[in-house]
């Protein structure tokens, strides 16, 4: 394919798939822009030249007249000297691709859909051949950068580490016993990070119940030290690990066994991102599937106590973060070691994110399918 045309909307995956895949891909795009649509324009502009992709803009005045975009079109269809042209109908308003269809017709363009869920570009016309699988699939950086987001430091991809296996095991299947010990654990560890040590007074065990058993179990798994009167953190990143890192490396562990399961593409922990202004988001899993963006917060912490954030606080910035990074088909996911209450769950589905707090830890792999899949 010579040319594609594409009408440039706030999704920028059903534009980049068709431009990227090996037998689609064109040796140049036109990207069809509104005045609002410019700053979305210039970051898929800039992955589809990364790509090789020659790139020219036509600009609409008035993105409400149907006559000016008719217009506006039919100087694009003028301009083209070659016949191997296909035009994107997935993207732009309805109005847009009507004014689009019609110039279409008349310079004998061809014309395709895309379907993201089901990854086909759909031909249309009476003599249209077959629904096209996409042999390209997204991965989180050619997306993040065309909605303008630049990954910070790059995608960071951890290993499993597997004297974490027996520590995390035990966190998850005893969550019951284990929440209040854990808490204060966190509390302790939040205080070695404050006064940016790596050692912490060891509370009275009398004042503590319960903590010196789950001390051990970190201990064994290498995290840190119990000494008579002190806790030692092995390293700023063990430290990090018992403060609750340990469950952000759950989940990615979870999700990285589920690759296969859920179509994942790529998927990153402790993932941030800057966007044209400088302005830093962070998501503590993140992955690609189905060609959309999956992003999971994950909270050990409690919810409910002055000095922490609150849950309805965690749901509104996490549905903030879905909606800026990543547009209208991004999904956000809220995994918490401690159960919410039902105003909370409420709040949760009034946003659209989904949950798995608490017990449900235990069925975390079968509650990611069926997020994924559902």
């Amino acid at each position: 394919m010579t040319t594609q045309i594409m009408l440039v909307s706030a999704q920028a995956a059903p534009n980049l798939l068709p431009a990227l895949d090996p037998a689609l891909k064109p040796r140049q795009a036109v990207l069809v822009v509104t005045q609002k649509m410019q700053a979305r324009a210039d970051a898929l502009q800039k992955v589809l030249q990364e790509a090789g992709v020659k790139v020219s803009r036509v600009p609409l005045a008035d993105e409400r007249n149907f006559s000016l975009l008719e217009s506006a079109l039919m100087d694009v269809a003028a301009a083209q000297d070659d016949g191997d042209i296909a035009l994107n109908l997935t993207g732009g308003t309805k109005l847009m691709a009507l004014a689009a269809q019609s110039v279409a017709s008349a310079a004998g363009w061809r014309t395709f859909y895309v379907d993201v869920d089901t990854d086909e570009v759909i031909w249309i016309g009476h003599q249209a051949p077959a629904p096209q699988p996409l042999g390209q699939q997204l991965r989180l950086s050619h997306y993040l950068r065309s909605y303008g987001y630049t990954p910070e430091g790059g995608v960071d991809r951890p290993a499993p580490s597997a004297r974490h296996n027996a520590l995390l095991a035990t966190l998850i299947l005893q969550i019951g016993s284990l929440e209040q010990p854990l808490g204060q654990l966190n509390f302790l560890a939040q205080q070695a990070q404050d006064r940016r040590s790596l050692s912490v007074r060891r509370p009275d065990q009398q004042a503590a119940p319960g903590l010196d058993a789950l001390l051990q179990h970190f201990q064994q798994a290498g995290c840190l030290k119990v000494m008579a009167d002190t806790i030692q953190f092995a390293s700023e990143a063990e430290l990090d690990f018992v403060k609750g890192g340990w469950l952000e490396h759950h989940v990615f562990r979870t999700v990285s066994a589920l690759h296969a399961d859920l179509g994942v593409r790529d998927h990153a922990a402790n993932l941030g991102v800057i966007d044209s202004s400088g302005v830093r988001n962070e998501m503590d899993v993140a992955f690609m599937a189905r060609n959309r963006l999956w992003v999971i917060e994950c909270k050990t912490a409690r919810m409910d106590s002055p000095q922490q954030p609150k849950a309805n606080d965690t749901l509104f910035k996490l549905a903030e973060v879905c909606r800026r990074v990543g547009g209208i088909g991004t999904h956000g996911l809220l995994v918490s070691y401690r159960a919410v209450r039902p105003a909370e769950k409420r709040l949760a589905q009034a946003l659209n994110i989904e949950l798995v707090c608490g017990p449900e830890l235990t069925r975390l792999r079968e509650k990611l399918i069926a997020w994924v899949k559902g």
